[in-house]
């Protein structure tokens, strides 16, 4: 196959490999040279006229367009405006009946469930990163910590010198990665002086494990190194009793995240991507679906699967809130977020957003989750927050996910402190990248059967939930980027 026509009435078709002007590809002859997953118009477009893709509007023509003409920037423009008012025009959802897989996990005493048992060591400001790191280095040369799946340092520069909603953002966010359930101990690291002060983080934990969450404020020791060491050492301690117990996959949630799309993320990672968000939903688990701005222009697929008429209005509010974001930085909310995604055949937002949106798969949206929220909705859910891969991966796994599906055309070695599964969505990039990539959804544009494939993808996420390392573990690449968007004092 050459090229692929997605829906029947789309205007344009994707190649599915370099393709040369003259050459007759899907009854169409090319006018004009088409990279890989790059578009050409299947009949005669007008200007004015919309581009069809995904069975839907993904810009209009900024000129005539011809028949087996390159469609790209160059000649489209989007659609999208800023803050809508939206009907709520439901539709029925029905799932195939799945089979439930079991996996074996760590039951922490709040009742929650981990993939992992990791150490978090978590600096409250960024003043004491270099200590925390000290403190783990130092671990690691006293302490036998090969049971422990992982000591991860949680960096960052905030903490000090923020105000308002911005320093409660970060407050929030390192609050729900000291309760995540894939941690088994965790440090909180003061230095004693920042604006995120320890005490009053404390009394926002609510009913924390003692046994489990301990603190130290560097400024009142001698040598915080030696204390933190004596106190994750007591941690590890604890953490070595703990036992993986048999469960199922309702007691899973995994975040559904794209970076560094191409052409075919919406034809092969992002719809295996939405099979297992299917999959787990209707095994009684949860998926979450961030990053608003790639919902843009999508937003009423996801509304009309909203459960009921509140669970619309949150989505109202989760998308124009975003865009009203946007224009009080004087900005539009419609740009394409990256060069990469237009020279991976990315046209639009819309483009882009009309496969991301194929994460979520086909259920209802049961919930819609923001800033200081963790996720407590089983089925899909929606989470307030930006495109950028570090920022969304930190909101989502803050949020209660246990692990994260990543698809990407272009390829990336980030990973954040939960597991990351990338998902390449070309075979090119997974074999360029092995290092990198954890999964080819690739096979799929080369014909293997998209059932077959999926099979194999269950198969290698629960070997990941049962503790088998995904890339961005092995190379330790376990990092957050914390939201901001207020004053520096």
């Amino acid at each position: 196959m050459d090229a692929l026509h997605i829906f029947e009435k789309d205007t344009v078709a994707v190649a599915l490999h370099d393709l040369k002007k003259g050459e007759v590809i899907s009854g169409v002859t090319l006018l004009e040279d088409i990279k890989t997953a790059h578009k050409f118009a299947l009949c005669d477009i007008k200007k004015g006229e919309n581009i069809i893709k995904y069975g839907y509007p993904i810009g209009h023509a900024l000129c005539d367009i011809k028949k087996g003409s390159w469609v790209h920037t160059h000649n489209v423009k989007t659609n999208l405006n800023d803050v809508l008012s939206y009907e709520y025009n439901p539709i029925k959802v029905e799932l195939e009946s799945v089979t439930n897989r079991k996996v074996n996990l760590f039951k922490r005493k709040d009742g929650r469930f981990g993939i992992r048992n990791h150490l978090l060591i978590v600096p409250l400001v960024g003043c004491v990163n270099a200590q925390a790191e000290m403190i783990k280095n130092e671990l690691l040369k006293q302490y036998d910590t090969s049971f422990c799946d992982s000591i991860i340092v949680l960096k960052h520069p905030f903490g000090c010198s923020q105000m308002g909603e911005d320093k409660t953002f970060t407050e929030n966010i390192l609050r729900k990665c000291v309760l995540h359930p894939n941690a088994g101990g965790v440090l909180v690291l003061s230095l004693g002086c920042e604006e995120n002060r320890l005490e009053p983080f404390m009394e926002h934990l609510g009913n924390y494990d003692k046994e489990r969450i301990r603190f130290l404020k560097a400024q009142d020791v001698e040598d915080e190194i030696q204390e933190g060491v004596k106190i994750c050492k007591e941690l590890l301690d604890t953490m070595k009793l703990d036992k993986r117990q048999e469960e199922d996959l309702s007691k899973i949630c995994v975040g559904l995240k794209c970076g560094g799309s191409d052409g075919f993320s919406g034809i092969s990672a992002n719809p295996l991507v939405g099979m297992f968000s299917d999959f787990i939903v209707k095994n009684n688990g949860t998926s979450v679906l961030s990053e608003v701005p790639e919902m843009f222009g999508a937003e009423k697929i996801l509304m009309a699967r909203a459960k009921d008429k509140k669970t619309f209005d949150k989505i109202v509010t989760l998308i124009n809130n975003f865009k009203k974001y946007y224009e009080a930085h004087n900005q539009v909310c419609y740009e394409n977020p990256s060069p990469g995604n237009k020279d991976g055949g990315i046209t639009t937002l819309e483009d882009k957003s009309l496969g991301c949106v194929q994460k979520a798969g086909h259920g209802y949206v049961n919930d819609v989750v923001f800033d200081d929220e963790i996720i407590k909705s089983k089925g899909l859910n929606l989470l307030n927050g930006p495109g950028n891969d570090m920022v969304a991966c930190t909101n989502i796994a803050s949020a209660g996910a246990q692990l994260i599906l990543f698809t990407t055309g272009r390829g990336t070695p980030f990973g954040t402190f939960v597991p990351t599964i990338k998902i390449a969505t070309n075979s090119a990039l997974a074999k360029k990248k092995a290092n990198w990539i954890d999964f080819n959804a690739g096979q799929i544009i080369e014909g293997k059967n998209i059932k077959d494939v999926f099979n194999d993808f269950v198969d290698y996420i629960v070997d990941v939930i049962n503790g088998k390392k995904t890339k961005n573990e092995i190379n330790g690449f376990e990092e957050i980027s914390i939201f901001k968007d207020g004053v520096t004092l």
